[in-house]
């Protein structure tokens, strides 16, 4: 049977040990990184060209990796690379698992969860449409029970198209790449769909159709996650480094080069009316 002391001392560990998770627990996203000189990001496979693995080198490269390297620096951190998807990202930041979240769409839901950066960049809106059906110069044009758009359900897309078409007859399917094989196929007229992911898709696939970016312009802002806190420290560094890059123009230079070297989009092949 324990002795009195030993008992004692066994619960003394225990507090201890609980208050020093408490302590970890209660660190906020600043004090971490500057105390691990770490920075966690989620990346995600088969995100091109937000994220992309190189199955040979297994080296990750992509809009992502490439902004989480630029903010490291400038934390005085390494990147530590932590593999999430879009759906689990959110729960990723809540849970401390990640620290930041390149390309996320702040939503009001997600807002009452985490918190957001300022815009990392602009994603225009566009109709990727079937052959021989346009051209398409405004979205109106779109607005019509006749018109059979497609989009995947739950996305930016498909929250525009609601929005915005709501006289359109509009499926929502599991997948982007469905709502595309819907095009392709003729079972669809247009596909709603952002610029970054337009384009790499024709570059890909220009047998799916045209793409067209209709007036007015319409844009969907993009930004970094980062962990809900009542303490923004962290949150102000990353808004201090964004808005110097993007006054450098370094945000838009590491788009049109990941466009062009992931996806096959040359930097002259951007319409006119895109602006990052």
């Amino acid at each position: 049977m324990p002795s009195k002391s030993s008992i004692l001392q066994t619960v003394a560990l225990a507090a201890s040990l609980c208050v020093g998770a408490a302590a970890v627990a209660q660190e906020s996203s600043m004090a971490r990184v500057e105390r691990t000189k770490t920075l966690r990001v989620g990346v995600i496979s088969g995100a091109t060209p937000y994220f992309h693995k190189d199955l040979v080198s297994q080296k990750w490269e992509g809009f992502g990796p490439d902004f989480a390297a630029s903010l490291a620096q400038k934390l005085g951190a390494k990147v530590e690379l932590v593999e999430t998807t879009w759906g689990n990202s959110v729960m990723d930041l809540q849970t401390n698992k990640i620290d930041v979240m390149f390309g996320m769409g702040p939503t009001p839901a997600r807002r009452e969860m985490v918190d957001f950066s300022e815009m990392l960049f602009n994603n225009t809106l566009t109709a990727v449409c079937k052959k021989g059906y346009g051209p398409v110069k405004t979205w109106e044009q779109l607005n019509d029970p006749k018109v059979k758009i497609v989009v995947d359900v739950g996305s930016n897309q498909d929250q525009f198209a609601t929005k915005t078409l709501p006289k359109a007859n509009i499926a929502r399917l599991e997948s982007s790449g469905a709502a595309s094989m819907a095009v392709q196929t003729g079972r669809a007229d247009c596909q709603i769909l952002m610029v970054l992911l337009a384009q790499p898709l024709l570059a890909k696939r220009p047998d799916v159709g045209a793409m067209f970016v209709p007036e007015p312009v319409a844009t969907s802002s993009t930004h970094i996650g980062l962990p809900k806190s009542s303490n923004k420290d962290f949150e102000k560094a990353v808004n201090t480094w964004l808005l110097d890059v993007r006054a450098k123009g370094e945000v838009q230079s590491v788009i049109v080069k990941n466009m062009e070297k992931l996806a096959g989009v040359k930097p002259e092949s951007f319409p006119k009316q895109v602006k990052f």
